[in-house]
């Protein structure tokens, strides 16, 4: 299983995790109670459920770089272009925007 902390100006929104049966994307607790909390994007509201997909959610996906930059972090990295999980881990930890992606190490949750 892969686990993504998701940011959004550097305060935890949610966690994206992959397993065997796809992608599941659900708001971190404390978030969800912060007056000032935003939705990760408009197919993503605000509630207090698992979002789950077998495709990796088209918002994420939108984050993973394309073109040269994608080809550099293929090779730099060895990373597999169809494993988008892998590639919004690696390559996501700094993007454009407010939103953020952090790997979670499995044996620290």
């Amino acid at each position: 299983m892969k686990k993504a902390e998701i940011k959004i100006q550097n305060e935890t929104a949610g966690w994206l995790t992959q397993d065997e049966n796809g992608y599941h994307f659900v708001y971190d607790e404390a978030y969800i109670q912060n007056d000032n909390a935003e939705p990760i994007s408009l197919t993503l509201p605000l509630k207090d459920k698992v979002f789950t997909s077998k495709m990796l959610f088209p918002f994420f996906d939108g984050l993973i770089p394309e073109g040269w930059l994608l080809d550099i972090a293929e090779k730099n990295w060895k990373l597999n272009p169809r494993d988008r999980m892998g590639l919004l881990l690696a390559c996501c930890k700094d993007c454009i925007g407010a939103v953020s992606v952090y790997p979670v190490n499995e044996i620290e949750k």
